[in-house]
């Protein structure tokens, strides 16, 4: 018998990185600057969701990042984005095993669907979960730690 994949689908701004309390974060991107991306802080202790995804892990779940680039950016801004996000994972130690940096809109779950099995999208955005047709979704506006945790145990 198969062994059914299993997914912890990330996405990033207002789920893992507070892009939102930057200070100018909209007009830094419609001038399609970098910066809220680069220096957004994260919106959990980043030590305690490293070990429960590598608890995950373990258990042998694959961590995905699939993250949208700025609304409206050009190929150029959007490829400045795609690496801005790699580096604050980088540098937050975030565990994963595959990163879509996809461009803005775009059908969450194309991203994922070809790898099949039972995958769990973290997100912010109430109409991207309700478009999610993947396995199940959590709210990232609630305590993704405390869920998380409970669905490993």
């Amino acid at each position: 018998m198969a062994k059914v994949t299993k997914m912890l689908v990330f996405d990033m701004d207002g789920t893992i990185a507070d892009l939102y309390a930057v200070e100018n974060w909209l007009t830094d991107l419609q001038a399609e600057n970098t910066r809220p991306y680069e220096i957004a802080e994260p919106m959990y202790n980043m030590e305690e969701l490293s070990d429960i995804l590598h608890s995950f892990q373990k258990k042998g779940w694959l961590i995905v990042v699939t993250t949208w680039t700025a609304k409206d950016g050009t190929e150029t801004y959007n490829k400045a984005v795609a690496e801005a996000k790699k580096a604050w994972l980088a540098r937050y130690s975030f565990p994963y095993d595959y990163i879509h940096c996809v461009k803005y809109g775009t059908t969450k779950a194309n991203c994922t669907r070809k790898k099949g099995g039972f995958q769990i999208l973290i997100d912010d955005n109430a109409k991207v979960r309700k478009g999610w047709t993947m396995g199940m979704t959590i709210d990232a506006n609630k305590n993704i730690l405390e869920i998380l945790k409970n669905l490993i145990d």
